[in-house]
């Protein structure tokens, strides 16, 4: 058994539902100081989250990552104990195999053998991990970033190890992400019988033909790295279950996957400007989850392309797309940020899993990656 596939095991096994770390991060910081890093464990509210560091000058390289998982879902659908980890034909099953706690053991496993190798490498090695990437993302990276900038503490390179591989181990790796905002919205109407539309404001009716030019709307054409910004209808709820009663309120729930060629505010402008122009009696509450971040083909982007080449031979594809990630928070201090990992086929469903040689395989890449950076 390797390394790497020793240390997933055991990080698997610990049931670190957000934002529950189940000692994954202590374990992790123990390996750490053995190799002379300096561990810095910061909890805002229930979140556990640890900054290590080896190293006090720049250029710092920094592996982020998440311990906590999310719940495993049906028991009886699994084929296995999620947190119980089984290898049954050449894969390793558990929830967090590939979301991303195989991740965090190739991480680790790295750096113990660059370390050995270059124990006066350039710069500084940095680890940023959470335990509240999976819920609110709210005391997670965000906090530590802060807690960072506060004390001028930058961030050179940030590798991600999110599950950005599609059908191998390196085939994608993301260099940005889009932004993500999203509303609470509540048409205002006026209940009463359907026998006496007159003596009611039907929100129903009002919504559909603004809904309906919503969805038409052409935000805007994406660019070379992101496709055109998306706008989705998630959930809509009104009236009280009978045939026979006008709803007086609508509550819809819409989201926007947002490109580099448009921004939160000129969103919320265009949205609301069609809400007036059909004068709807309304309130609106955005969430704003994340701007969108690019990272050029420079230093950190041309180093992985490098790395995956040299281990697997093959080369790789740069990709916005996806959800949103903790890089979010990172990105916009300025840091190159990248995301690598495992591939992503079974990321939060039932049997989760990873190839065990993939574990191997993405160590192998990190290392890879310190080596072109730091060795």
């Amino acid at each position: 058994m390797s390394e790497t596939l020793d240390l997933a095991i055991d990080l698997i096994r610990r049931p670190s539902v957000t934002p529950d770390d189940a000692g994954c991060q202590a374990s992790m910081m123990e390996r750490l100081a053995a190799l002379g890093f300096a561990n810095e464990p910061l909890r805002f509210g229930k979140v556990d989250n640890f900054w290590s560091r080896r190293g006090t000058e720049g250029p710092l390289f920094c592996f982020a990552g998440h311990t906590d998982v999310v719940p495993p879902g049906p028991l009886e659908e699994w084929s296995s104990d999620p947190f119980a980890p089984e290898i049954r034909n050449g894969l390793l099953y558990g929830r967090g195999a590939a979301d991303m706690k195989g991740s965090l053991a190739a991480m680790i496993t790295a750096t113990e053998r660059f370390v050995v190798r270059h124990p006066r490498h350039l710069g500084s090695i940095a680890f940023l991990i959470t335990s509240d990437e999976e819920g609110p993302a709210v005391n997670g990276t965000a906090k530590v970033v802060e807690t960072l900038d506060a004390r001028r503490e930058k961030i050179d390179w940030c590798l991600v190890g999110e599950p950005s591989s599609s059908e191998r181990v390196g085939d994608v790796v993301k260099n940005g992400r889009r932004g993500s905002l999203g509303a609470c919205l509540v048409i205002h109407g006026v209940q009463g019988h359907v026998a006496y539309p007159q003596l009611a404001r039907n929100p129903v009716h009002q919504a559909l033909p603004v809904l309906t030019e919503l969805a038409a709307v052409e935000w805007d054409r994406g660019n070379d790295f992101f496709p055109p910004t998306t706008f989705q209808i998630s959930n809509i709820r009104a009236g009280t279950g009978a045939t026979n009663v006008i709803p007086g309120e609508l509550e819809v729930l819409f989201n926007l996957r947002f490109s580099t060629e448009t921004d939160a505010a000129r969103i919320r402008e265009t949205v609301q400007a069609i809400f007036d122009r059909h004068e709807l009696d309304y309130t609106i509450d955005w969430t704003l989850s994340g701007n969108p971040f690019l990272t050029q083909v420079d230093e950190l982007v041309g180093a992985a392309q490098a790395a995956i080449r040299e281990v697997t031979g093959q080369e790789t594809q740069l990709s916005t797309a996806g959800g949103t990630s903790d890089g979010r928070f990172i990105a916009p201090t300025g840091t190159q940020v990248l995301e690598l990992g495992p591939v992503n086929a079974t990321i939060h469903k039932v049997n989760e899993c990873v190839g065990v040689a993939e574990l191997d395989t993405l160590s192998a890449i990190y290392e890879r990656l310190l080596e072109h950076l730091l060795g």
